[in-house]
């Protein structure tokens, strides 16, 4: 199995951005929920950068891909490394699905994107898909980045294990839904839970079939 690597990094950090961010999102395809958005920087300032990525791969071994292809265990286990890692500045933005029913998922996720790196105030951003983030900073979009890319997998897992973990509370909220198990997305239990109970206040009235089904009280 192929790895994301530092390539698209270290060509940047050669042309002097120190300071590149890598970014993607999770949820974008549910049908609950918010879209969340994960940001990654690596601190490349003052060191060598074979070096530095050499002792990163030592604290994450071979964890870091796509976090589509990792086990929910094995993305718990990337994510806690990631958090702890002094390597690495993140950041996350969180767009509800209420926003996401005003102004469509691809806008939302531009937003959410906008939020995760506010705090990073990075030089460049490395984004996973076809389309640009509405901000001032240099960008460069990459489709199927998660896979190619070392900071987009990182923002990839972070996002990804994040809006898990919202999608767990919501669970909690409305377990008729088995958002602990589908997080949201269209599965078959999903949608039978839907023509069963209705939607909820979290289900995103804009995506078919949400839009097809009474809302429950």
């Amino acid at each position: 199995m192929k790895y994301p690597n530092f390539e698209e990094e270290k060509i940047l950090w050669e042309k002097g951005f120190k300071y590149v961010a890598g970014l993607d999102e999770a949820g974008r395809g549910s049908l609950s929920g918010p879209v969340v958005a994960g940001a990654v920087a690596f601190k490349t300032e003052n060191l060598k950068i074979d070096k530095f990525i050499e002792n990163l791969k030592l604290k994450i071994g071979n964890l870091i891909k796509d976090s589509k292809l990792l086990s929910q265990k094995q993305r718990e286990e990337a994510y806690e490394k990631l958090i702890k890692c002094d390597e690495i500045v993140w950041g996350i933005g969180v767009v509800s699905e209420k926003v996401i029913d005003k102004i469509n998922i691809l806008e939302a996720t531009k937003l959410a994107m906008q939020k995760a790196v506010k705090k990073l105030k990075p030089c460049f951003l490395l984004i996973d898909g076809n389309f640009k983030v509405y901000c001032a900073t240099p960008q460069f979009a990459i489709v199927n980045g998660d896979q190619k890319v070392m900071s987009i997998a990182m923002a990839s897992i972070i996002a990804k294990v994040t809006r898990d973990r919202i999608m767990l509370k919501y669970h909690k909220k409305y377990p008729q839904y088995g958002f602990d198990k589908h997080k949201g997305y269209g599965t078959e239990l999903h949608t039978r839970m839907l023509k069963k109970h209705g939607a909820c206040k979290i289900h995103r009235k804009s995506f078919f079939p949400v839009s097809e089904t009474p809302v429950h009280k």
